[in-house]
């Protein structure tokens, strides 16, 4: 398994993404993911860069994300990772979340985005975010409205989580991994 560095990955990050607010998103993203798969024993870096490079190409290739990435700058990559790359896009790709790995890049991709938004908002950002509040958000359907709450649900369902659950799971790893 080729499973990229995580130099690699930073990387590639640089050469394909410009946007300070998009690379935000992916290592929010990452940070998520690998928090994930130390809690569920799954391999840490797998997770750590699909979610990391998992809209690589959104900025250069909006019409064609995630299916240039896989298929053109992901080559050797672990086919675990282009599988969750693709599923994280369904309506674009056809492909659906099957494995843990898919379905978790699922469910904290748009939320991640989500809750990113709230916390711009706040004084303290994600230090003394509570649940209640993004919940709130949520359920606010213009605020962060380019944010799909269809599939923010489907993710609380695919991995099995309550909101408070995958919420408060995220706004522990964001208070210690985004400062």
């Amino acid at each position: 398994m080729n499973i990229p560095t995580r130099q690699a990955s930073k990387e590639l990050l640089a050469r394909y993404i410009s946007s300070d607010a998009l690379r935000h998103h992916c290592q929010m993203v990452a940070a998520a993911m690998e928090a994930y798969a130390g809690e569920l024993g799954q391999d840490i870096e797998l997770w750590y860069a699909t979610g990391l490079l998992h809209d690589l190409d959104w900025e250069q290739y909006p019409d064609e994300h995630p299916n240039k990435a896989v298929k053109e700058l992901f080559g050797e990559y672990p086919a675990e990772m282009k599988q969750a790359i693709l599923a994280h896009a369904p309506g674009r790709t056809g492909v659906q979340a099957v494995s843990l790995l898919d379905k978790y890049l699922f469910a904290c991709d748009e939320l991640s985005g989500l809750m990113h938004a709230a916390s711009l908002l706040r004084p303290n950002g994600f230090a003394d975010m509570e649940v209640k509040s993004v919940k709130k958000k949520l359920k606010d359907k213009s605020f962060a409205a380019n944010v799909s709450r269809e599939d923010i649900a489907l993710g609380f369902e695919l991995i099995g989580k309550t909101p408070d659950e995958h919420i408060g799971f995220l706004i522990g790893v964001f208070k210690r991994e985004l400062k």
